[in-house]
């Protein structure tokens, strides 16, 4: 019997990060890059004004994403849970890092959450562009799986990395890289903030903190959901899961605020 597989895409043009000095940004509206002021709505930065920067692409391709945008496009066929794709053009642009680095210290912010998709696919161009942001305080939000080249680790203040989970519909071998969780165990600058839909995601994580040595102290229990009513449900039976187990919990501050939408 022959087996179907989902296409997917091409990614090999996008781990060049060594060609024009540019950025791919994702768009909050066709055109205009998706680069604002807000709250850190999650994990140990939660409240803290800051600028964000969010990137486009990703490596994984979680079921319950809620920046398929990002991704997601036509063509692609890797599985969302809402069947959505989006055209490219008006969802992603290029920047020059020097315009990207202006439009970033134009918010007036001291703080930079640099997100996606998974930002650590530019790596090389991010470090190019914090070289123009010299004191901004830097967090990268990232899925673990890449290591960050080392011009680039040097900027970077905190990480908060979200290995997935197996209810994303990744498969273990390119989300749960051992090499890689080891490596962020070590590095005291990394939090780790897991995505939890169901009672059994926080088995699965006391196993990978049990084989990775992730220390308790630094692991964040966040809520699946993208409306308040579907993050309070989860967090009622969350919050005592993580007083028995010493992790911390974090919930989705812009989802209360603002709501599921682009730049904020």
């Amino acid at each position: 019997m022959r087996i179907t597989r989902p296409k997917l895409p091409d990614l090999k043009p996008h781990w060049n990060d060594w060609g024009d000095m540019s950025l791919t940004l994702a768009a909050q509206a066709p055109g205009e890059a998706e680069i604002f002021a807000s709250l850190q709505g999650e994990g140990p930065s939660v409240g803290t004004p800051v600028a964000f920067l969010r990137l486009s692409r990703c490596n994984l391709a979680c079921v319950w994403c809620d920046t398929a945008y990002t991704w997601h496009f036509d063509g692609d066929n890797r599985p969302h849970r809402d069947g959505e794709t989006f055209a490219r053009k008006p969802n992603q642009l290029s920047l020059a890092v020097e315009d990207v680095a202006a439009q970033i210290a134009a918010l007036g912010q001291t703080r930079l959450i640099i997100t996606g998709g998974e930002p650590l696919m530019q790596a090389g161009k991010l470090a190019d562009m914090l070289e123009h942001l010299p004191d901004m305080a830097v967090e990268v939000e990232t899925n673990g799986t890449i290591d960050p080249p080392a011009r680039l680790d040097v900027r970077v203040d905190q990480y908060n990395v979200s290995p997935k989970l197996a209810h994303s519909g990744n498969p273990a071998d390119l989300a749960l890289k051992p090499a890689m969780l080891a490596r962020w165990a070590t590095d005291e600058r990394a939090f780790f903030k897991f995505v939890i839909a169901g009672a059994e995601d926080v088995d699965e994580v006391l196993a990978l903190a049990r084989t990775h040595a992730i220390p308790a102290r630094r692991i964040f229990l966040m809520p699946e959901g993208t409306d308040s009513a579907a993050l309070r449900q989860r967090m009622d039976w969350l919050a005592p899961l993580c007083l028995k187990h010493g992790f911390r919990m974090s919930d989705r501050l812009h989802i209360h605020l603002y709501g599921d939408t682009r730049g904020s």
